[in-house]
């Protein structure tokens, strides 16, 4: 659910989303804007009892303390109940007015505490922040659901969905009653009291494990990486990385050594360029364990039990496994659908893996015939290596001749920005008079094309330990004509910071991030909604990654990377050999890469589609079942393992239950998008404006598939996704005549 109970009802998603949840032991970095104070500290002026006085309702980074959090719950959850218990108790009968905007309008303090809260805890946690978490995630858990629970309220809802044809409402406030009462229902408004005891008593565990779960992913990954003694064994990586990996080592106090830091990915970025084989396979091994070790960190036993309690909550709501209850509010609506979806993707995807597999192996028997020595098989840890291999003799390109063009800065300023500017009319403007959460970030302003402020976005690129892994795009503040409020947007990568004095120079990868992380900016930034429920990103799970992905073609759009793929010393543009070649790769190692997110999607509904755990309990042994599941599905091939393993697959202990499989659902739509827009004269502001006006702007205020089909004008096709990804299998030959 969204509003009012963004920091209620959403706390199932916030307790356990994978990444907003760390290691106990992680400090805050130097830098931090944010002061740490012990945590029963008493604040003089608590910032989160009133809105913001800076522009737009910015969070004052440089007034919050850590002690402000626990009285801003507290009051949050104290001042939203007063509000919902004058909602369920109103003598005056149900109306929109004194119950469903009521409700949208309860609970402010507390969202401005959650959202600022587990966006810090996301970006820069701390040992006081994690306890903060681990204590107050079964509170928000028992608080969210002493208001879905609330029999009284519920009745007033139910009175006016029932009635909700005759109120003389407009769509958007039609489908808002509509919403509620499902969520209601969903949350379990129609269980018996005995039966509601017991949800209450598995939600407020499945927070707690959810908290732990992501924090010690986050202490693995620290607790993981690989110390290396000399220089010469890192042979292959740049200068750059490797002066990077001698300031990681001596920022946790190891003299003369290197450290090569994990990301939450089973694949490891410098498997791509070590020489050193061992070196590698020791890498990619830590990286594999992870979670599964047996100490303090272990994952496996907290999946078990979340798995059962999931399936154990699925049947209380008459559903016949979690998967079933989460797809019935999303596009996919089933796990057949989904299963179906899935099902005709991997088999094209494993034999494209395997024959890419046979030529890197043929690289390999090259190689060492070449040296006079022994061949060997190829294994996990040589997969990116030779890949590379393979591509630089196919395609005659090093993926270390892009990086000098793209400066990070200038590939969000005239990249990014530029993009936005041309296909919506946009305008950024960097401001440095707002406090920061942590110096390594930057805030613009950003302009419509009107000359009106549309919202600030924050862009926090560096990786650092007290930050989580991977990419992601988070609001501060939503629109909504309710409250009249614009929006304040951050993306965050995790891009390594190089030595002091050094450019940051990305990986094409990276900059396809950047793009598609912009995407969910877009989507948010554009939000013109009356109730912050349906406000920006307010889509389903696996709806919400398609304007992402759809905003990734513009990095190689040729106009935009024009502008932005510049030499960063000479400032000469990239040479268009150069560029042709990186095009004519870009269906290279597909097989590879779909086959391990394949295996991860099929993994999660393995794990969802668990029945009655009465019957069948579920796995004590997550290792083994995994195994078990990508082998029954046909996705199990040992050199290309899940994108991510059970123990650290933190997408699934958090908003990506049941849902992993959004990716590549999204991207259907986003293929088909990607072709109309082509078809219809690609980087133009009527592309743009179109795409603004039917979909990226409506938000959740109308279904997600209709949105879709506003702008497209038709139901999606999966050829246009097959065709990209390099899925689709040869015509066969005709016989001859």
């Amino acid at each position: 659910m969204k509003h009012p109970l963004a920091a209620a009802l959403a706390v199932a998603l916030f307790a356990t989303l994978p990444s907003l949840a760390h290691n106990a032991q992680a400090q805050a970095k130097t830098g931090t804007a944010v002061t740490q104070t012990a945590p029963n500290a008493q604040p003089s002026a608590n910032p989160f009892f009133q809105a913001s006085p800076l522009p737009l309702h910015y969070p004052q980074f440089d007034k919050i303390k850590d002690a402000d959090f626990a009285p801003a719950f507290d009051r949050g959850m104290a001042d939203q109940l007063k509000e919902i218990a004058a909602i369920a108790d109103n003598p005056e009968p149900a109306s929109f007015d004194n119950t469903i905007l009521a409700m949208e309008r309860s609970g402010q303090i507390l969202t401005r505490a959650i959202s600022t809260f587990f966006n810090l805890t996301g970006t820069d946690t701390n040992p006081t922040r994690e306890k903060l978490q681990q204590t107050y995630a079964p509170k928000l858990s028992a608080h969210r659901d002493a208001i879905s629970l609330n029999p009284k309220l519920f009745a007033r809802i139910k009175d006016l969905y029932e009635k909700r044809a005759s109120l003389g409402l407009d769509p958007e406030s039609v489908r808002l009653i509509e919403r509620y009462y499902s969520d209601f229902v969903r949350s379990g408004a129609n269980l018996t009291e005995a039966q509601k005891t017991k949800l209450k008593a598995i939600n407020a565990e499945l927070a707690e494990l959810g908290a732990k779960f992501s924090q010690n992913v986050l202490a693995e990954v620290k607790e993981s990486a690989i110390v290396v003694d000399t220089k010469e064994e890192l042979a292959g990586l740049s200068d750059e990385r490797i002066a990077a990996a001698a300031e990681a080592a001596k920022a946790r106090g190891l003299k003369d050594k290197y450290l090569l830091t994990l990301l939450n990915t089973t694949g490891q970025p410098p498997e791509t360029d070590l020489t050193n084989r061992a070196l590698r396979e020791k890498l990619h091994k830590a990286s594999v364990i992870r979670g599964s070790r047996g100490n303090q960190y272990d994952n496996t036993a907290i999946v078990s039990k979340v798995v059962g309690l999931r399936a154990e909550r699925a049947k209380m709501m008459g559903y016949p496994n979690y998967a079933a209850y989460v797809l019935e509010d999303e596009t996919a609506k089933s796990p057949e659908a989904v299963n179906k979806m899935l099902g005709q993707l991997a088999p094209a995807a494993v034999a494209n893996a395997k024959r890419e597999a046979a030529d890197l192996q043929a690289m390999i028997d090259k190689e060492q015939a070449a040296k006079g020595e022994k061949s060997f098989q190829l294994e996990p840890w040589d997969w990116a290596f030779y890949a590379e291999k393979v591509r630089k003799e196919k395609f005659a390109f090093d993926e270390a001749e892009l990086k000098p063009y793209f400066e990070m800065k200038n590939v969000l300023e005239n990249g990014v920005f530029y993009a936005a500017g041309q296909l919506y009319g946009l305008k950024f403007k960097q401001r440095t008079d707002l406090p920061l959460y942590h110096a390594d970030t930057s805030v613009y302003d950003v302009y419509d094309a009107n000359g009106k402020q549309l919202a600030i976005f924050i862009a926090d690129m560096y990786a650092r330990d007290s930050k989580r892994g991977g990419a992601w795009m988070n609001s501060y503040v939503e629109q909504s004509e309710l409250f009249g409020t614009l929006p304040i947007v951050a993306n965050h990568l995790n891009i390594p910071k190089p030595p002091a004095g050094k450019p940051t120079l990305m990986t094409w990868d990276e900059v396809t991030t950047m793009f598609h992380e912009f995407g969910h900016a877009l989507h948010g930034m554009f939000s013109d909604v009356k109730y912050p429920y349906f406000s920006g990103t307010s889509v389903p799970r696996d709806f919400v990654e398609f304007p992402s992905q759809v905003n990734e073609m513009w990095a190689d759009w040729p106009s935009v990377l024009a502008n932005y793929a510049k030499h960063y010393q000479s400032g000469q543009p990239m040479p268009k050999e150069l560029l042709d070649k990186v095009l004519a790769a870009s269906k290279f190692n597909q097989g590879f890469t779909t086959t391990e997110y394949l295996g991860a999607a099929m993994l999660d509904q393995n794990y969802h589609q668990i029945g009655d755990v009465s019957q069948v309990p579920a796995p004590k042994d997550v290792m083994a079942f995994e195994t078990a599941s990508l082998k029954k599905d046909g996705i199990y091939y040992p050199p290309v393992p899940p994108r991510y393993r059970t123990p650290y697959f933190s997408h699934i202990m958090g908003g990506y239950a049941a849902g992993y499989y959004a990716y590549i659902w999204s991207e259907v739509l986003d293929a088909n998008t990607v072709e109309w827009i082509r078809q219809h004269g690609g980087l133009t502001r009527e592309n743009g404006d179109r795409f603004r006006a039917t979909l990226l702007s409506r938000g959740g205020s109308k279904d997600a598939l209709q949105l879709f089909r506003d702008f497209a004008g038709h139901e999606p096709k999966i050829q246009p996704l097959l065709e990209r990804r390099g899925l689709t299998a040869p015509a066969p030959a005709k016989p001859a005549k």
